[in-house]
Order: C-alpha cells, then structure tokens, then sequence
C-alpha cells in the first residue's frame, strides 16, 4: 500500500463514515448522505479512528484495529465506536460535543516483525515520517501511529522509548533485546475542521 492508493475523494468517505457512525450512535440524523461505498472498502484492513478537540486539537479518543481482521469499512465504523464510547482513558463522547471534535482516519499496511542483530539497529530501521510501531514484551504490547513522533517532534530513541511506555515497560527496554518489533505504514485522512473539508495528512517531519 502506497499513498498512491487511497483518493482524497476516498478519504473523504472514510472520515466521513466514522462521523456518521458515530452520530447514528447517538441518534443524530445526518442531512449529507454518505456517496456509495466502492467495492475496494470491503478489503480487509487495519484501521484507527482518532477523534480531536477543535480547535485545541487534544486527543478524544483513539481505537483502532491493527491487523486486516476486518473490512476496511467495517474496520472504520468499528474503531469510530470504541474511540467515542470506549476508549478507557476518556468519558464517552456525547451529542453536544460533535460539533467541536475532528475525525481523523489511518489506513494501515500489515504490520511486519523487524529483524535486528543488535537492539541499537532499530535507531537505523524505523524511520520517523514512515514507520508506525507495535512493541510487545512478556507483559503486554503497545502501538503507536506513524503520525505520532512527527506531531510530538520526537527523535527515534524518544520515539522507540514512548513505544515501550505504551507497552507498559520501562522507556529502555528496546535496548535490551527484550522486545519484539513491528513496523506498518499509514495513509491519514483527518477533519481540517468538524464536518469541514478532509485532507491527507503528511507525515514528514517538519
């Protein structure tokens, strides 16, 4: 998968597709109906929704799927719910909020084991602006998207150590060789503004 492969006009029905998901949760009825759904939407994909405050832009909720268990519409609509109502680290979104949040959709390539000798090549494998991460340990596993380190303008150590924070391990532990790590792509989609006009997102760092 390449940016190349998903059109604006198809990341606008993504977005679009979580925000009506999540209205139609609620018992909102939308006046804009969703243009019909391609035939490409039902290959499987992993997917997440993040929802943001506008204009702040601080996170509301974010759940997704990593693996293509699902197809890619159902993927989207699945992740909007759980990032609205069932994301354990906020209170679920309620009607009156909706018209001050931003949807935001990734796309994600399957993820792939990166292979190392020693633990400090990953410095060299997992490129910023590229490369999103799913540590997991004997404890737990944590994913961050490609979008992350580029928003929080982190350097790959800082990056490979939140990843291991995400996980619930100690910030070092991918130095130890005690980790396994995976690396996937995403094409983002977000809200420039709620229901306004959706972008694809660049991920290179500024």
């Amino acid at each position: 998968m390449t940016a190349e492969d998903y059109s604006l006009e198809e990341g606008r029905y993504l977005v679009l597709t979580a925000r009506r998901t999540v209205e139609s949760f609620l018992g909102i009825k939308s006046k804009e109906a969703l243009p019909e759904p391609q035939r490409r939407f039902q290959e499987k994909r992993g997917a997440f929704v993040t929802i943001r405050t506008y204009p702040g832009g601080d996170l509301r909720g974010c759940i997704g799927r990593p693996y293509p268990s699902e197809r890619l519409a159902d993927a989207v609509r699945n992740s909007a719910i759980d990032a609205a109502f069932s994301d354990p680290r906020f209170d679920p979104v309620i009607a009156g909020e909706l018209p001050n949040l931003t949807f935001e959709v990734s796309v994600l390539t399957q993820p792939s084991k990166v292979s190392v000798v020693s633990p400090k090549e990953y410095r060299e494998k997992v490129v910023i602006g590229r490369d999103g991460v799913i540590v997991r340990w004997m404890r737990g596993s944590g994913l961050l998207l490609p979008q992350v380190p580029v928003e929080e303008k982190w350097d790959i150590d800082t990056y490979l150590s939140y990843a291991c924070m995400k996980a619930g391990a100690t910030p070092d532990l991918w130095l130890s060789g005690q980790i396994e790590l995976s690396t996937f792509q995403a094409i983002v989609f977000e809200e420039t503004a709620p229901t306004g006009p959706v972008r694809k997102l660049s991920l290179e760092p500024s």
